[in-house]
């Protein structure tokens, strides 16, 4: 409460994004929704259990056992309210473009599999969509959840040892990303548990 004006009267350090985010939670609810922007909200509501209100410049988590203060709820739903209230108001809608960067971040590993199937059922309505992640979790719900018909690419970025340059490698399939380190590491914790168990 008060970041707006304050922002808007004051030379603070903060990046314009901030201000932009918040700007655009604070938009009211459209009074219709696409047949795939009322789905995706539903099942953002599923995944959290309850619905946002705002009162006043303050938000709150609403649902059976009544309202919760933002500042009480834990970083990843705030992240999934933020999405709901982004889909209701129109900010994710068609030929419209999000960026986030590492969804996972504070996010129960639970919320994945919701929160990946949210994100492809925003795209399949025209929302483009950019995420970075070093999580496997990620990457592997994205690679069992899409269709056939899934506009999906992935990007790895590395270090070229004979360039001293970033490179980048694309591929529409996970399997044919190149290099890999997430896939990678995961690989090898999962060897190096399997040779533990068995004894080496």
């Amino acid at each position: 409460p008060g970041f707006r004006s304050l922002v808007t009267a004051r030379e603070i350090h903060f990046e314009s994004i901030y201000a932009d985010i918040v700007d655009r939670a604070y938009l009211p609810p459209l009074r219709e929704l696409s047949p795939a922007q009322e789905a995706a909200a539903k099942a953002v509501e599923e995944a959290l259990g309850g619905t946002v209100e705002t009162h006043g410049e303050e938000f709150f988590l609403t649902n059976s056992h009544g309202s919760l203060e933002f500042m009480l709820v834990a970083e990843g739903l705030r992240k999934l309210a933020l999405l709901w209230l982004l889909i209701r108001n129109g900010s994710l809608a068609p030929a419209s473009v999000l960026f986030w960067d590492e969804p996972e971040a504070n996010l129960n590993p639970k919320m994945i599999g919701p929160l990946i199937n949210v994100l492809l059922m925003l795209q399949r309505d025209g929302l483009q969509v950019f995420l970075a992640t070093h999580d496997y979790v990620v990457l592997k719900e994205l690679d069992l959840q899409r269709d056939d018909g899934d506009q999906v690419l992935y990007h790895a970025l590395y270090h070229d040892e004979d360039s001293g340059g970033i490179k980048c490698s694309p591929s529409d399939d996970l399997t044919g990303l190149h290099p890999n380190a997430i896939t990678e590491t995961f690989a090898d914790l999962y060897d190096r548990d399997v040779r533990r168990v068995l004894g080496g």
